[in-house]
């Protein structure tokens, strides 16, 4: 049986969906003005870490990426193993040899390395200040940022455009909080 909670999540992701599709007029222009705004104020070689391949209006995380690649930074990206599974990651390796995982997207093959991100470039639908954040519905990183920080030290970063704050969610046992939020305006830390 479907609760409240649950039904109050798919009105906010329908919600959501539509004002980040307003919002998203050049996704690579906000991606870029975002990187702008991280601060790295550590090193960033050998840390790994994980960006994603922006689908519809999501934010590109390729500025970001580039920025901890020029520093010495491992970049990995996301693939769907099945449903109910946390993601893995691999290497990126070239683009026009990734096919489409468990989940339809297209991501890294399997015969490249897997490896454990220190860092997750997270996308979201919405997200409020103290690191709450709405995706998709799949669970994937939700269950995946658990089973990360099970075993180590992982921060989460969500990136999204200033627009898909919101001033609180609603978040159920298994939800997973950001460390940080990148928008094209600034950088939060929660």
């Amino acid at each position: 049986m479907t609760d409240d909670l649950t039904l109050a999540k798919e009105t906010l992701r329908r919600r959501a969906r539509a004002r980040r599709r307003a919002l998203a007029l050049d996704p690579t222009v906000a991606g870029a003005r975002a990187a702008d705004h991280f601060p790295l104020s550590a090193p960033a070689a050998g840390l790994v870490v994980a960006g994603y391949r922006p689908r519809g209006t999501e934010i590109d995380p390729g500025p970001l990426t580039r920025r901890f690649e020029a520093l010495g930074a491992r970049v990995v990206l996301p693939v769907v193993i099945g449903p109910g599974a946390p993601l893995a990651f691999r290497d990126e390796g070239a683009w026009d040899a990734h096919r489409p995982d468990a989940g339809g997207v297209l991501a890294p093959p399997d015969h490249l390395d897997e490896q454990r991100p220190d860092l997750l470039i997270v996308p979201l639908l919405a997200f409020d200040r103290r690191g709450g954040r709405l995706g998709q519905g799949g669970g994937y990183y939700d269950r995946t940022l658990e089973a990360l920080r099970a075993v180590g030290s992982v921060r989460a970063i969500g990136l999204a455009f200033a627009g898909q704050e919101v001033a609180g969610l609603d978040l159920a046992p298994h939800d997973q909080t950001l460390d940080a939020i990148l928008t094209e305006m600034g950088y939060i830390e929660v």
